[in-house]
């Protein structure tokens, strides 16, 4: 009996975690600071290369595309987004067997929309069938980030696996829905908003004086498992609320980060969420 439920909890531990990765890597493919890829082909050579949708550095934001054809060249044109100010063009720089364009650093949550145009001989290449948008932000220190990265995995790992358990009719969902509940507190609404605080200068920018996707959702994950977590203490036989806080959890991971996140706006000087 004890070797069936200890493979029975190992099973259940390794679905949750399947699940997690999966949602983890959708995220992260679907969410707006992943690089673009462009495919162009010039004169039946082929390119294959990567924009970037986010730069976190105070130096300028760099572009690097691998073209080992000297007699390709180009420019980068970039625009600021929520400004009167027109499109501005800079040359690639030929460094080696790479071209290389810069575009100016931004204050935090600023945003620039660029072209990146290749030329040879008599043709003109866009990278892009439309511009790029990039999003710029400070510099986050390891200690916070990386806590904050883990915590949050481990809360959706324990989520999941809460749910399973109450699914299973297990013995440990109040510890595990306990558990999901102390860990996404401490991942989301303490390192959360001193990651937001690093990255674009506010702590929090979520309801109700915002519109941000990223602290909305983990609020509203926050406040399943804590109805879950009390609805268990009442009654450990209680199944309803933890499946239920873990298949919001679960969707709301497919939710891209950074979605409706901070913007710049250069008009105003403000930063605005929403868009």
């Amino acid at each position: 009996m004890k070797k069936n439920s200890k493979s029975k909890n190992a099973l259940l531990w390794i679905i949750s975690f399947i699940i997690m990765t999966a949602a983890s890597v959708y995220q992260r493919l679907t969410g707006p600071t992943h690089p673009v890829q462009a495919k162009i082909e010039i004169e039946g050579t082929s390119y294959l290369f990567k924009l970037i949708r986010s730069h976190g550095s105070k130096a300028d934001a760099r572009i690097v595309l691998s073209i080992p054809d000297t007699s390709i060249h180009g420019i980068i044109a970039y625009k600021k987004i929520n400004a009167t100010e027109t499109w501005e063009n800079d040359s690639l720089v030929r460094l080696g067997k790479d071209l290389v364009g810069y575009m100016p650093h931004q204050p935090p949550a600023g945003k620039l929309e660029y072209d990146v145009i290749l030329m040879k001989n008599n043709g003109i290449y866009h990278l892009t069938p439309k511009p790029v948008t990039i999003r710029f932000k400070g510099d986050v220190p390891p200690f916070i980030l990386i806590p904050h990265i883990l915590l949050m995995f481990a809360a959706m790992l324990l989520s999941l696996r809460a749910g399973l358990e109450a699914l299973v009719k297990g013995n440990n969902t109040y510890r595990l829905a306990l558990l999901s509940t102390i860990l996404l507190t401490i991942g989301g609404l303490v390192f959360g908003p001193l990651v937001q605080k690093f990255a674009f200068g506010q702590f929090w920018t979520g309801w109700p004086i915002g519109n941000d996707l990223t602290d909305n959702k983990t609020i509203a994950a926050i406040i399943f498992w804590l109805i879950a977590t009390l609805q268990l203490k009442k009654d450990s036989s209680n199944r309803l609320w933890p499946i239920l806080a873990s298949i919001f959890t679960f969707f709301i991971f497919f939710i891209p980060h950074s979605l409706w996140g901070s913007q710049f706006d250069y008009r105003t000087g403000q930063i605005k969420t929403g868009k």
